[in-house]
């Protein structure tokens, strides 16, 4: 892969490649009103489902979606197939969503080999190519190895550190809404209002219609907001959203990027930390 998005064209072409793995990261959206049933789903041929919240988020911590260490990552990594010489390709349900989180995970794992496809799933059975209903299919174990990336992941006490700096720029992910503290927080406890001298970025303000912007509309995008071009901190929800920013970033060409993997609910549900409304 030498770019972190191919279409729906590419994966066409390329279904029968040997070391090709397709990956369904679908996960409802926290603010969804209904799920598709099981009986409607339909997925890529032959795509393993990648699984977001259960088998790669760390189910003990107190916070959703919190990313795995690198030894459980590359356990579980191994157990779905994934081999050194693998080549991902991800995508979701939803167009642009969840995939570009499993495609930061994989960056935070210091493998690079794997595309989030651009317009997910609505753009492939646009297409009328080939799916099926969800299969368990059983690959072999892979040899993946992790090599843990510290620079792409911020925690709490990185984000706190970095309000007052003049090196970094924390980019709040979620609807206007959310950040001005004026829509209440889907997830029950979790106080309203933001992260004190954050900038709102809407990650839908980077997608289009499923797909993503283009790079030179993403530079822009990017430029406008950071024209000093401070190190992003992207946050959102729960760590989700804040890695279709990442990804945006990375199509645009921008490196100097992190996401802080508690996001909001960790922020807005601990006590003594500095909230803007």
């Amino acid at each position: 892969m030498n770019k972190p998005v191919v279409s729906v064209e590419w994966l066409f072409r390329n279904l029968d490649s040997q070391n090709l793995i397709i990956f369904d990261a679908t996960i409802p959206k926290v603010t969804a009103k209904k799920e598709v049933s099981s009986d409607e789903k339909q997925q890529i041929k032959d795509a393993i489902f990648f699984d977001i919240q259960k088998t790669f988020s760390d189910e003990n911590a107190p916070f959703s979606n919190t990313v795995l260490s690198a030894k459980a990552f590359e356990e579980k990594a191994q157990q779905i197939g994934i081999s050194k010489d693998s080549c991902i390709v991800v995508y979701d349900d939803l167009g642009i969503y969840s995939s570009p989180r499993v495609w930061w995970m994989f960056q935070l794992m210091g493998f690079t080999n794997i595309a989030v496809l651009d317009g997910g799933f609505p753009a492939w059975s646009s297409k009328n190519y080939p799916t099926e209903k969800p299969t368990n299919h059983q690959p072999k174990k892979g040899d993946f190895i992790a090599n843990y990336q510290s620079e792409k992941i911020k925690y709490t006490a990185d984000v706190l550190s970095s309000i007052e700096s003049d090196s970094f720029l924390i980019v709040d992910v979620r609807s206007k809404g959310r950040f001005l503290g004026t829509e209440l927080e889907p997830r029950k406890d979790v106080k309203g209002g933001r992260i004190p001298n954050s900038v709102s970025l809407p990650y839908s303000e980077i997608v289009e219609n499923n797909f993503m912007k283009s790079e030179k509309d993403l530079r822009s995008v990017f430029n406008k907001i950071n024209p000093k071009n401070k190190d992003f901190i992207f946050s959102c929800g729960s760590g989700i959203t804040a890695s279709v920013l990442a990804f945006g970033a990375e199509i645009a060409g921008i490196k100097n990027h992190s996401v802080y993997d508690g996001s909001w609910t960790e922020w807005g549900s601990t006590e003594g930390l500095p909230i803007e409304k």
